[in-house]
């Protein structure tokens, strides 16, 4: 039986321009596809509803929710969504790449501890601010933290600011607030010195680091560990990403209530301003 994928692929070139834009919409937002209902699609498409029942019986389904249902199903399965089993063969580039970052992903999430993780998004959905700090290579994961974590609460900062200094920041952060500190390789001199004054000030620290990072998982009050292991010279922060994802995911699920309801006001905003292409 295809996949929802295949359907909408094999079916894109006989689709109305309406349901051309919720194909596009759902290949852009697939992994998030099972947390929409039939109108929160149709709202997020820009097209009725009646319009997404027509698409989804087009591509055979009875209902929308059997092709949620069909979703969840293979997710929990595990069932890779496409096959990349020839790709993975042999002793090839691609194939001990992947190899590597499955090996990553493995390694991080068998070593997560459940209670220090329950405590960690307990902390950052109670935290009165929340503060990322990234430099160098961790700056772009920063972002990206901060990005997914203000979809479900407010007061997320990213620190330092371009060309700006710790200082100023630092004397305003409270023991009420929480700070992230992207503590991977290779890390400035600055980090050590400011995860003590942080902790010397009694400010909760969460460090995002690699499990190598042994000497300053003490500064930090909780200690999440990605590795960044790689079969070419540069570090991969694909387990680094795939962390962030969790925690964004299971803050969200903490928050749910007024997470949800922050996820639609913002999606209403960028329909307002006409932020975001709808195909």
């Amino acid at each position: 039986m295809k996949q929802l994928d295949e359907r909408l692929r094999s079916h894109y070139p006989q689709l109305s321009p309406q349901e051309q834009r919720i194909a596009d919409f759902v290949f852009d937002h697939f992994d998030d596809l099972i947390s929409y209902n039939s109108a929160e699609l149709a709202r997020l498409s820009g097209v009725s509803k009646a319009t997404v029942s027509r698409l989804f019986k087009r591509l055979g389904y009875e209902k929308y929710k059997d092709m949620r249902d069909e979703l969840r199903t293979l997710r929990q399965s595990g069932m890779p969504l496409t096959d990349n089993r020839d790709a993975v063969q042999g002793n090839t580039l691609l194939s001990r790449h992947y190899k590597q970052e499955m090996a990553n992903l493995t390694q991080w999430v068998n070593g997560i501890d459940p209670q220090q993780f329950g405590e960690v998004i307990q902390a950052l959905a109670q935290a009165k601010r929340l503060f990322i700090i990234g430099m160098r290579n961790a700056y772009p994961v920063a972002l990206h933290l901060r990005q997914q974590l203000m979809q479900a609460r407010p007061q997320v900062h990213v620190l330092p600011q371009p060309g700006q200094t710790l200082g100023e920041e630092l004397v305003d952060i409270t023991p009420d607030d929480v700070v992230v500190v992207m503590a991977f390789r290779r890390r400035p001199r600055i980090i050590r010195p400011l995860m003590q004054q942080l902790q010397q000030s009694n400010i909760p620290v969460l460090a995002l680091c690699e499990p190598q990072a042994q000497g300053i998982l003490t500064l930090a009050r909780w200690q999440l560990c990605a590795p960044l292991d790689s079969v070419s010279a540069f570090d991969s922060y694909a387990s680094a990403m795939s962390l962030i994802n969790l925690l964004a995911n299971a803050l969200l699920h903490e928050m749910l209530s007024e997470g949800r309801q922050r996820i639609h006001q913002i999606a209403d905003l960028y329909q307002h301003l006409d932020e975001l292409e709808h195909r």
